[in-house]
């Protein structure tokens, strides 16, 4: 081919191509997004929430050691129905019951130094005091009636002044010794007083020594303090615990207590005495029945969910649900029949309202359309779709969410759709 002549054609290609690119960006056609589109349908919805929970006691009895010993003997087993005070184990109190013993012959030996303090002291020990007194004071009176009559008997010339002078001597004496004989009364007094409040803050010390080793020694029979089911006893025979340390849990399981964690998104939806379905993969033939109670008010982390911990009664009459299993629970909370639907997926939400893209029909081809941005009020939801309450109509077509950012002008190209409603109109629904 003559190079010129080549050079020529290249030429016309690139002008033609040019050309061809420039008649496209000038008409303004660029490739129009395909989306997938869905009627809306009418349908029966219930609104349900399925979570996962734990089973709980409502008002279990925990019993712990209030001592640091061994457990002696285990007089029931795990699971095992018992009756108020009936024992459950026994924890080795021997060395508590030892000392009770010689605390309570402290005690009678400080009660009876009690009432002696209380009676003015030791009996004979007091009689001396007292008699040692009246037998002085007894003398220096005689002495006195002596100084009387010798007085006189000297006025009568009957008796000497020497007389008198001894008789005054041993009276002297006898007043003296009265006088030491009354201090020493009065000090025993004192002595006995102080040994009264000794001898009681020595009872009492006793006596409350002595009511705690009772109560260690009554705490070593750990007895039911409710009639339930024992469906914890972590503990056995010849195992040494400490103070504080878990021995038993039990309650009445007829009726228990379900700990469901709600995911932050369907907490506006929980409302109290709304019906609740349990059941155990235990136990897959089974289910229970409960309702809700505590609706929760804040939420907490939980691995890596964010929830809320709703709370259950369930009935449980067999006994079959245990504490602390693992439960999948489902709250069928409400029920509409005959609602207008649409596909979760398809509804956006945008500062507090909900709306969706419908596809407005134009003269673009019998597949094209351009998008419309509709604020809808929605109700109830199921686990794929919403309750449509206003906004949109049957004969609406809806587009859902895909590869392309939708919007509001948007011309799009329908290319499948969900739902055949309403015959005649294919151009419509296939591209």
């Amino acid at each position: 081919m003559d190079r010129r002549l080549r050079n020529r054609i290249l030429l016309y290609l690139a002008l033609a191509g040019a050309l061809a690119y420039a008649g496209i960006e000038l008409s303004g056609r660029k490739p129009v997004p395909k989306i997938s589109a869905v009627m809306p349908m009418r349908e029966n919805l219930v609104s349900s929430i399925s979570s996962n929970g734990k089973v709980e006691p409502i008002a279990p009895y925990v019993m712990r050691a209030q001592l640091d010993t061994f457990v002696d003997r285990v007089r029931a087993t795990e699971g095992q129905s018992v009756k108020k005070g009936q024992v459950i184990l026994e924890l080795d109190v021997k060395d508590a019951a030892a000392r009770l013993s010689e605390a309570k012959g402290k005690l009678l030996k400080a009660q009876d130094d009690l009432r002696a303090a209380k009676a003015g002291g030791r009996a004979d020990e007091a009689a001396r005091v007292a008699g040692d007194l009246a037998k002085m004071q007894a003398e220096r009176d005689r002495l006195q009636k002596n100084h009387e009559g010798l007085q006189r008997l000297i006025a009568q010339q009957a008796a000497t002044r020497d007389e008198l002078a001894a008789n005054d001597l041993a009276l002297t004496k006898a007043q003296a010794e009265v006088t030491r004989l009354t201090a020493a009364k009065q000090e025993f007094e004192r002595s006995v007083k102080l040994d009264t409040d000794q001898a009681a803050l020595r009872v009492q010390q006793i006596q409350n020594e002595a009511a705690a080793l009772e109560e260690k020694v009554r705490q070593g029979r750990i007895t039911a303090p409710a009639d339930g089911t024992l469906y914890s006893m972590p503990v056995k025979a010849g195992d040494y615990v400490k103070l504080g340390d878990l021995l038993a849990e039990m309650a009445d399981l007829h009726k228990v207590r379900v700990r469901v964690f709600i995911d932050e998104p369907e907490l506006g939806a929980l409302e109290a005495n709304e019906p609740v379905k349990i059941s155990w993969d235990a136990l897959p033939s089974r289910t229970w029945m409960g309702k809700t109670e505590i609706i929760p008010k804040q939420v907490v982390p939980h691995g890596t969910r964010s929830v809320g911990e709703l709370l259950c009664a369930v009935n449980n009459d067999k006994l079959e649900l245990l504490p602390n299993i693992n439960v999948n629970v489902r709250i069928n909370s409400r029920e509409r029949i005959g609602v207008l639907s649409v596909p979760r997926g398809a509804v956006a939400a945008e500062g507090g309202r909900r709306y969706v893209f419908v596809v407005k029909r134009n003269q673009l081809g019998v597949s094209k359309g351009t998008l419309e941005k509709r604020e809808i009020r929605v109700g109830i939801a199921d686990a794929t779709n919403y309750e449509v309450v206003s906004g949109l109509q049957e004969s609406d077509l809806v587009a859902l969410p895909g590869d392309v950012d939708l919007r509001d002008g948007m011309t799009v190209t329908v290319i499948t759709t969900e739902v055949f409603v309403f015959p005649g109109r294919m151009e419509w629904l296939a591209g």
